[in-house]
């Protein structure tokens, strides 16, 4: 994808900034995309190769020459100067790319630089209600505006377009969802080494030290499959450095438990893997998908009876909750997750004032009386 090759372009490399550009503005032609893989494609033209997923009417689909020059230096701006992942890149393309897909139809013509200094509000609501009709949630409407916001503050920084239209049109309102973490017993029973559901033993022993890296160490899936040989937590290695959103560095102390179950895994593990290779193996060798640890935890769903809300993040969410009911600092559970900000990690608090609540209205002699009768 675009983002893993923005990513693997050394900082500050001015010709592989121009190769990009490049190759996006030769890689553009009006008769559809060219015989090119799409992992390999520029954006303008993977543009145009995903048009299909705005309308059914985008199959003429086009940038202009500056527009697609601009997105692409705006992309390779984040990965380099932001230092975004790769996913969040991912996600600013798909944002920018369904932006520009709605007003080729709109404008009935190919979009360029002049005209996104002349976009309206009307159009910016217009094209948020064709993303509502089209099943876009109000948080992706969300995140897809601020995505947009970024772009146009970079055209201006860059004196390529001067528009503050976005920032007068309001961010939907999001509902704040509270996590759905696992009760104790839960947790440790998907932790447990006898509770993998697998078919070899060292496939077994690789999901139980995943799953004890997001309950144990609070990581993301992420996170913990992005680790390697190297930073493998054995040989009285209790600390590791994890690089989270936003290249945001964090330490993060492994449980013993953890570390016996990473040891484990690499003495079962079938293929020869040091140093920089990836820590976690899928059954053929390559680096392990998230989806298969997503499959295991279906698996121990169905086997132990455990709630839909039962998922490989739901442990990372389990790991905050918990430590947060065992009297833990919050400022302490902030800096263990790697949040940027106090008020997301506050949503925990959220989780346990409702369950004291639910214990407190089924305890307290005011609420329940020795007969069984409410007193109030």
């Amino acid at each position: 994808m675009l983002a893993e090759q923005l990513v693997a372009t050394p900082v500050g490399s001015k010709s592989g900034e121009f190769l990009l550009v490049k190759t996006s503005l030769t890689m553009l032609s009006r008769d559809g995309p060219l015989p090119f893989d799409r992992e390999h494609m520029a954006p303008a033209q993977r543009y145009r190769a995903d048009a299909a997923s705005v309308g059914p009417s985008l199959d003429g689909f086009d940038l202009g020459a500056d527009l697609a020059e601009a997105a692409t230096q705006w992309l390779s701006h984040l990965a380099h100067a932001r230092g975004y992942t790769g996913e969040t890149l991912a996600a600013y393309e798909r944002d920018l790319r369904q932006f520009t897909g709605f007003l080729s139809v709109h404008l009935d013509y190919t979009p360029c630089l002049g005209d996104l200094a002349r976009i309206d509000a009307k159009t910016i609501r217009a094209f948020l209600s064709a993303r509502r009709r089209q099943g876009a949630s109000s948080r992706s409407l969300s995140r897809t505006l601020s995505a947009l916001r970024t772009f146009f503050r970079w055209l201006e920084a860059e004196q390529k377009v001067k528009n503050r239209t976005l920032q007068r049109v309001s961010l939907p309102k999001v509902g704040q969802s509270v996590p759905k973490p696992l009760t104790v017993e839960h947790a440790a029973l998907v932790v447990s080494a006898d509770a993998a559901v697998a078919d070899d033993d060292w496939i077994g022993a690789r999901d139980t030290a995943v799953l004890l890296l997001l309950y144990g160490a609070g990581l993301r899936i992420s996170e913990a499959l992005g680790l390697t040989v190297a930073d493998a937590p054995i040989d009285g290695r209790d600390v590791i450095v994890i690089r989270g959103k936003g290249g945001k560095e964090r330490m993060v102390p492994i449980l013993p438990v953890t570390q016996s179950a990473i040891r484990r895994y690499l003495e079962l593990c079938p293929y020869p893997i040091s140093g920089s290779d990836p820590l976690f193996l899928g059954a053929k060798g390559g680096a392990l998908s998230p989806r298969l640890i997503q499959l295991a935890m279906e698996r121990m769903r169905s086997a132990f009876g455990l709630p839909e809300t039962a998922t490989p993040h739901a442990l990372r969410h389990s790991f905050a909750t918990h430590l947060l009911a065992a009297g833990a600092d919050l400022r302490q559970i902030q800096e263990l997750l790697g949040h940027a900000s106090l008020s997301t990690t506050q949503v925990y608090t959220k989780v346990e004032r409702d369950r004291l609540l639910a214990v407190y209205d089924a305890a307290h002699p005011r609420q329940v009386s020795p007969m069984g009768i409410d007193t109030d």
